[in-house]
């Protein structure tokens, strides 16, 4: 790709951009939101065909101009967008060779098809049923699903766009295990990753775009985590966590969460149990974080407290004492808790409306009244959410699906924020978003217990868990298997819990 430039209305995606790519390598882009690289990606795989960008495309040499993604798809190019273009009630089977179906006289081979899907779930090590309906299955999931799709094209170039954003570390090992056959058969790879680390371990080369620009190209030898950063975001980033109070400094604090003795069941499998008896409590000021591998329950904990899980649920909660009985996100919501849901796009923003829309929703008769909108209270707290989270928008009235993914996350924050909330619980809270907006957003949270909101944080990083909480609760299929102050989380302590072996008591 050579000196590539894409406009949209008022601003400049990329400015003559160059990036190259060669058989058997895996070269990774990366950049803060925004940078441009999935505007890059875009024009690489004919969703902008030719002439909306300017530039050169070139393939062995000879330039390609591609009228649609049909074309990319022909020539071998395959993209895992971070965003899941799964249909939700189809199987497993049926996304993976949706429009590519075998068929005879017109009547697709479901067999072929399945047995198929099959081999290409086997090669991810993925235990999935090809026949399982996609809207069954985890965001994690989901996602190898989406790479057992891209796979299936044979693809020469393969472009993978946040790939691990919702895997365990298992299914992250298993993922480069593939990527690095595909790699000993002279595929190229596009890599694109807020997680250096992964970087560092899978690529060969590293590209660096800001504000549209390429800041830097080397081989990943050459760059450390700190020169990369500081590519990135045009300065030097210092500790990306900031210092967090002590689990000592709660201790004569008041509860205001309790939870006691909780299950959920599962409302599709019977007799199947995704929390197991569970139990704790979050004092005022604290980050409480819980840990666990993937299908341990931790989003379904958090979903069932606030009465969003379709599945039946036991045992008691308790916020300032007061016993709770929640059978919706509005008695939630009334009752002093926000959820921060994993799933932003899905759960968490009305995509097509405007900032201040977004931000308003679940506060609004709280900022504007019970019977009448006021616009200038609406607009006020709005405009206040957008300064101190540092909302990169022109107005309030921009729509939030053209922000990037760190900006809609604060809007998400902002939204519950606008609530007032007692509770805050944070599902995953910096998926899918850079380093720069990462940092901003863990200072926030430091801001926000110091001010003495209680807070619980899922995240399967793990490193966010250690970083960010006074304590960790650490689950494994729906149980309790562990809990560490501060001072004892340590990676090894964790994990042995997350893995299935209980804590033994001090």
């Amino acid at each position: 790709m050579r000196d590539i430039t894409k406009d949209f209305p008022g601003v400049r995606a990329l400015g003559g951009v160059s990036f190259d790519l060669h058989p058997g390598e895996i070269h990774a882009l990366v950049g803060e939101n925004g940078a441009g690289k999935s505007t890059l990606i875009k024009v690489l795989a004919g969703v902008y065909p030719f002439p909306e960008y300017g530039g050169e495309i070139l393939i062995d040499g000879n330039e390609k101009r591609f009228a649609g993604i049909r074309e990319a798809e022909k020539l071998g190019i395959a993209v895992i967008y971070q965003e899941l273009s799964l249909v939700k009630e189809m199987t497993v089977g049926e996304n993976i060779f949706l429009g590519r179906e075998p068929r005879t006289w017109g009547v697709i081979r479901w067999e072929e098809l399945y047995r198929r899907a099959h081999r290409l779930l086997d090669d991810l090590h993925l235990s999935i049923d090809p026949r399982t309906p996609v809207r069954n299955l985890g965001i994690g999931q989901q996602q190898l699903v989406e790479i057992a799709k891209a796979l299936s094209h044979e693809a020469r170039i393969l472009v993978l766009d946040e790939p691990t954003a919702a895997l365990t570390q298992t299914e992250v090992e298993s993922l480069f295990h593939i990527l690095n056959k595909l790699r000993a058969r002279g595929a190229g790879m596009i890599y694109i990753s807020h997680k250096l680390n992964e970087v560092f371990q899978i690529s060969d080369r590293i590209t660096v775009l800001r504000d549209g620009k390429t800041v830097g190209v080397n081989p990943t030898a050459e760059w450390n985590e700190t020169s990369v950063i500081a590519r990135m975001v045009g300065r030097e980033v210092g500790n990306i966590f900031p210092g967090a109070a002590t689990a000592a400094d709660h201790a004569e604090s008041e509860v205001v969460l309790e939870v006691q003795n909780v299950s959920v069941k599962d409302p599709v499998v019977t007799r199947k149990v995704l929390v197991d008896n569970v139990s704790f409590s979050v004092r005022r000021g604290e980050v409480l974080g819980i840990a666990g591998l993937m299908g341990a329950g931790r989003s379904d904990l958090l979903m069932a407290i606030f009465g969003a899980h379709d599945g039946a649920v036991t045992g008691k909660i308790k916020i300032n004492g007061r016993s709770l009985d929640v059978r919706s996100p509005a008695g939630a919501i009334k009752q002093g808790i926000g959820f921060v849901t994993e799933d932003r796009k899905r759960f968490g923003l009305l995509l097509d409306q405007t900032v201040l829309n977004n931000m308003t929703l679940a506060g609004l008769r709280r900022i504007s009244g019970r019977f009448v909108t006021n616009v200038d209270a609406e607009a006020a707290a709005s405009e206040g959410a957008m300064k101190e989270l540092r909302v990169k928008a022109r107005s309030i009235l921009t729509i939030t699906g053209t922000l990037s993914g760190g900006n809609q996350q604060k809007v998400v924050l902002a939204k519950w924020l606008l609530t007032n909330p007692s509770v805050l619980f944070l599902d995953e809270p910096t998926r899918g978003i850079d380093v720069g907006a990462k940092q901003e957003i863990y200072a926030q949270i430091n801001k926000l217990a110091r001010a003495g909101l209680a807070i619980v944080l899922v995240s399967s990083e793990l490193p966010e868990v250690l970083g960010l909480s006074d304590r960790v609760l650490v689950l494994h299929e729906g149980r309790a298997t562990g809990e560490f102050t501060r001072a004892t989380a340590t990676p090894e302590a964790v994990m042995a819990c997350a893995t299935g072996q209980v804590q033994q008591a001090a």
